[in-house]
């Protein structure tokens, strides 16, 4: 009965997300379920259990939310969002339309800006380029996937994405952990991504498809001479990126704080303050690259500094109580007696060999549970973080490996149906799961089949 409670409690929170219910609400109601399933008091469970995660997950993380939204919203009112993807689209024109779009979207989002800025960013110049090549709309959700979110997002070393900062805590590493693995990470697929979509593409026109009519949510793109250089847009970005490089490389190796910070009132545990300086680098960057973007164009952004701060800020309450709610979630799964059994085979998955297949299985399955891929690897490393990086040790296998792996793997199974970027990427575009959820699905199985390919190559030839 307790494992029948977990699957029935995962099975309806993914459903009501998928239907468009807020899971800030319904992820206590199926945890409180599955805990009734097992015998276990509700109300010590709610406020003993799953609001102290949710609590402790905001704590952790809500900086980067916050601080990666709001820079989100500065680059998008000061025009350098739109500069950059108008650029790129109006440079490689409507032969190349869906590389133009991976591109923009991309680039944007490996320069810090979230994942929900990017596609409201992107989309008018996508879905403008694909009318004007007659590429079928229903391909525009899953161009903006593979340039937003998936290899930018948790596979090429340096992003500054949240996916890729998680596992920083756990195993005391930085954004550029494992270079080699993560870089053939983004070579395969973009380049396997890029050539579904063209197959896709042609394969459509061939039958006689193009743009479609009725489509709802059309773009009007209208003239704008107030967009900023897109050379001078793409400074905020690559701010971001540089001040991380020189904090977590150059200047906080030598700058030894252990002694005093482990100290009260701070108390921080010695093993975790690589970690936590690494989160500190990013959190600088952003704030660094936030007063780029709002002063690359004054003209525009005058008037709409508070705009941009309090779109953020607010856009962030919510991002993160979604997934603080789905972490909550699933530390109230993994008290259960019958959760045993599960975690018992996901950690005993190749017990004789190296941790990472092991790692990416079970990131990859509790990030399509909830949806969500930071909240589904917070859980995993949360749970078995210290176990992984014993096994590595005795393995030979580097921390940066399991990092890098446990950031693939959460962009895996993550963008289920029931994921609130994919939901919001189709409101967006104006379409429904029937017309382009199958396109966005053959990208969520090549970001997962390529993690676990690596993994399978990196046994054979020990890369990093």
């Amino acid at each position: 009965m307790a494992v029948l409670g977990i699957f029935i409690s995962l099975g309806l929170l993914m459903f009501m997300a998928y239907k468009g219910f807020s899971v800030i609400f319904f992820a206590p109601i199926f945890a409180l379920l599955a805990a009734l399933f097992s015998g276990m008091a509700l109300l010590p469970t709610y406020t003993e259990i799953f609001l102290p995660n949710l609590a402790s997950y905001a704590k952790v993380y809500f900086p980067f939310f916050l601080l990666g939204a709001v820079f989100g919203k500065a680059m998008e009112e000061s025009g350098a969002a739109k500069s950059i993807a108008k650029a790129i689209v109006e440079k490689l024109g409507k032969r190349n339309a869906i590389l133009s779009v991976v591109l923009s979207a991309a680039i944007l989002t490996y320069g810090g800006v979230s994942l929900f800025v990017v596609a409201f960013a992107v989309y008018p110049f996508a879905a403008s380029i694909f009318k004007e090549a007659d590429i079928p709309k229903r391909l525009v959700p899953a161009t903006i996937a593979l340039g937003a979110f998936s290899f930018t997002m948790d596979a090429l070393p340096g992003t500054p994405q949240i996916q890729n900062s998680i596992p920083m805590k756990f195993f005391n590493t930085d954004l550029y952990a494992a270079p080699v693995f993560g870089t053939l990470g983004t070579i395969i697929i973009l380049a396997v991504g890029i050539f579904y979509l063209e197959f896709r593409k042609r394969k459509a026109q061939a039958a006689g498809e193009g743009y479609g009519e009725g489509h709802t949510n059309e773009p009007v793109l209208l003239e704008e001479t107030s967009l900023p250089n897109p050379f001078l847009s793409a400074l905020p970005l690559i701010s971001v990126l540089v001040v991380t490089l020189i904090l977590q490389k150059v200047i906080f190796p030598h700058w030894d704080i252990t002694s005093w910070v482990t100290q009260k009132p701070y108390s921080m545990a010695k093993d975790g303050v690589v970690g936590t300086m690494n989160n500190w680098a990013l959190i600088i960057a952003l704030i660094f690259g936030t007063i780029l973007a709002f002063v690359i164009n004054p003209i525009r952004i005058k008037g709409n500094v508070a705009k941009a701060i309090n779109a953020g800020a607010i856009g962030s309450l919510l991002a993160v109580m979604n997934t603080s709610s789905e972490v909550g979630f699933g530390n109230v799964i993994k008290t259960l007696p019958g959760f045993k059994s599960i975690a018992h085979a996901l950690i005993n998955i190749n017990p004789h060999g190296s941790p990472l297949l092991s790692e990416a299985v079970s990131v990859n399955v509790l990030a399509g549970t909830t949806g969500s891929a930071s909240g589904g690897m917070s859980i995993v490393l949360d749970m078995f973080g210290k176990h992984y990086l014993e096994w590595a040790k005795t393995s030979g296998i580097s921390p940066e490996l399991l990092h890098r792996v446990a950031a693939m793997a959460s962009g895996g199974m993550d963008t289920l149906p029931h994921n609130g970027a994919v939901i919001t990427l189709l409101g967006i575009a104006g379409l429904t799961h029937k017309q382009s959820y199958k396109d966005i699905f053959v990208i969520t199985l090549l970001k997962a089949g390529t993690c676990f390919f690596l993994i399978f190559m990196q046994s054979i030839l020990h890369f990093v």
